[in-house]
């Protein structure tokens, strides 16, 4: 047998596969020999050979659900190694440190394994080596400071371990270094001025870890910078001015941090910028006017900071914004009116501010067309709540083909609920609640709403009869307590299967209570208290509801257990799960799961954070600490926390 397919073969006996997706690993003989100089291997799954068939050059074993410990005795033999692949598999114990004898090796990606250990040392042999990419593992210790010798090094990502201490000022000495990642560790120290000695690097993402002091200003001068991430970083001070050198950069994310200061105004002259997140700090001052010259901005998120001030009237006429979040901050005056206008708005939250006035008429309008709502096209998120606006509600639904959730709540608007609202064909969440004066009925076939899971209209001076419910296949939250309401309960109630809670006190509505109720197989909540309904509780109902009291807790707990299956892609979560997972502290547990699922985006951060408090608490231990199940739904519908600023 040749050496190549007996060491290989050798490999294949420490491996531990369920579903043996090695099997073609076998030597077959022909007529008792092997044909020429060729060798068996090379026809293997995963491997690859020189063009003669006499040299292994590639092995490949990435995503074969793959575990055990290697010795790695075997790698003594391929000394033609040019590229490693074990990734995405199940691999434990220590690195083998034989792996460092591949002196031809160009690429070594060992991502999505459990190696464990300190890093081992010798890697600094790999002179040829180009990748090296050990993202998601559970090393601990120091990182490798040999790495800096690696003078072809390219692409150096160690993110999602456990590494510990600071980064080496040897890693700003990396001479040909493009991807540095070195995100969702447990670094700290200070972050080595050295950085910016890396002219090369396009792409650095070194946050979630728990660094201490300032962000060095000499980042600035990494002049090939595109892509800067040091977001969940424990930083502290100021914005560093000469972040606004990097004339390349088209992606800025340092949210989650303890920034203080204002937003320098020079960051208009970084031309490119796309993505732009500085939320979650303590950062003061306004917005600068100067970021109206930022016309590649698609996202600007400063979301829970200290600012105030009014709204550029630059920023609403920035032409490629997609995402505004500025919620939660002290900002007041008026929104911009031609905020929107001429780009692709798709995401608007200006919540819990003190804004006043209309929502501007021109949001969203394209070519100069009617000052309104009517033209928005792209608008998929509006939330304004928690503000002191104005007037009537200037949204015309029947031209708003992709809005899916409108949060108007605690404002002070009037008018009434847009009669169109029912053309809203993806609207799945719909909150006025607490506009006093906001008056008029509810618009007829609202119910109708093919998406519609949330309509909340509480105190709002709302009269007339409620609309019947047809063909309310999805909607599942219906509040309209603390109003003028009269008529009777429509007995076509029942049409809605999905309906959860339904919360009508405080109104005058009069007559029986449905028996149909009874019929809603998930009714978890039902308030009708003062009224002027006459006649008895229908029985059913009343056993109904308690048999849904006796089964709500253990619903919930499932309906966690299923969110951490999900979030955790099954890893995390064994036959224990819940009851372990709740020991981990969060912030290690979020890394994990942020590395798992390779999030990016501030948004989808944001989102995955929410859902997993929402998961924790649904899985707490004593069943009187969980919410309901209406509670959970309402927290993953997107309602934020409360206001914390005092």
């Amino acid at each position: 047998m040749d050496p190549y397919s007996e060491a290989l073969l050798s490999l294949k006996s420490e491996l531990v596969s369920d579903d043996d997706s090695l099997h073609d690993w076998v030597v077959v003989p022909v007529g008792g020999n092997l044909s020429g100089k060729s060798y068996a291997c090379c026809s293997w799954s995963g491997i690859k050979c020189d063009k003669d068939s006499t040299t292994v050059t590639s092995i490949d074993l990435s995503m074969k659900k793959l575990g055990g410990v290697m010795s790695g005795k075997q790698f003594s033999v391929f000394t033609k190694l040019e590229y490693l692949n074990l990734s995405h598999n199940f691999f434990s114990g220590q690195l083998p440190v034989e792996i460092f004898n591949l002196t031809s090796l160009r690429s070594l990606d060992i991502s999505r394994n459990n190696f464990s250990g300190h890093f081992p040392g010798g890697i600094s042999s790999l002179q040829n080596l180009s990748v090296l990419d050990a993202f998601s593992n559970s090393f601990s210790g120091p990182l490798p400071v040999e790495l800096s010798q690696l003078e072809n090094l390219k692409v150096l990502n160690l993110a999602g371990s456990y590494f510990r201490g600071p980064i080496p000022s040897e890693y700003g000495s990396f001479r040909s270094l493009e991807f540095l990642h070195l995100a969702g560790n447990l670094l700290s120290g200070n972050l080595p001025p050295e950085l910016g000695n890396l002219k090369t690097v396009t792409h650095m993402e070194i946050g979630y870890n728990i660094y201490q002091g300032h962000i060095p200003l000499q980042l600035g001068n990494m002049s090939e910078l595109i892509y800067l991430d040091i977001a969940g970083a424990n930083l502290s001070g100021s914005i560093p001015k000469q972040l606004s050198n990097l004339t390349n950069l088209q992606s800025l994310y340092l949210f989650r941090n303890q920034l203080t200061g204002s937003i320098p105004s020079e960051f208009s002259n970084i031309k490119s910028l796309v993505n732009l997140d500085l939320s979650d700090n303590l950062i003061s001052g306004s917005i600068p006017e100067s970021f109206s010259e930022l016309e590649n901005l698609r996202l600007l998120s400063l979301m829970c900071n200290d600012m105030n001030g009014t709204v550029p009237e630059g920023i609403a006429k920035l032409p490629n914004l997609e995402t505004l979040l500025i919620w939660n901050n002290f900002f007041s005056g008026s929104l911009p009116q031609s905020l929107g206008k001429n780009s692709n708005l798709m995401w608007v939250d200006v919540s819990t501010n003190d804004f006043v006035g209309s929502i501007p008429t021109d949001i969203c309008v394209r070519g100069g067309l009617s000052p309104s709502l009517s033209n928005c096209s792209s608008l998929v998120r509006l939330r304004l709540e928690d503000n002191l606006f104005t007037g009537k509600i200037a949204l015309k639904f029947s031209h708003l083909p992709d809005i899916s959730y409108v949060d108007l709540s605690m404002n002070k608007f009037i008018g009434g609920i847009p009669s169109d609202i029912s053309q809203a064909s993806k609207l799945t969440y719909f909150n006025v609640s607490d506009n006093l004066l906001l008056g008029g009925t509810i618009p007829a076939k609202t119910w109708s709403l093919p998406l519609l899971q949330n309509f909340s209209a509480s105190s709002c001076g709302i009269s007339g009869n409620l609309p019947p419910f047809e063909s309310c296949k999805s909607i599942s939250v219906i509040e309209l307590d603390r109003n003028n309401l009269s008529g009777t309960i429509p007995k076509t109630v029942s049409n809605c299967q999905a309906l959860e809670n339904i919360k009508l006190s405080n109104n005058n509505l009069s007559g029986p209570i449905p028996e149909e109720l009874a019929s809603i197989p998930i009714l978890g909540v039902v308030d009708l208290s003062n009224n002027n309904l006459n006649g008895p509780i229908p029985a059913k109902l009343a056993e109904f509801n308690q048999a849904m009291k006796e089964e709500l807790y253990a619903d919930v707990y499932k309906f966690g257990e299923i969110i951490l299956e999900i979030l955790t892609n099954g890893r995390l979560t064994n036959a224990a799960a819940a009851a372990n997972i709740h020991s981990k502290p969060k912030e290690i547990l979020l890394r994990e799961i942020y590395n798992e699922n390779e999030v990016a985006s501030a948004s989808s951060l944001q989102e995955i954070k929410l859902v997993l408090e929402v998961a924790l608490l649904c899985t707490r231990s004593k069943s009187s600490d969980r919410p309901s199940m209406e509670d959970a739904l309402k927290l993953l519908s997107g309602l934020k926390p409360l206001d914390s600023r005092g």
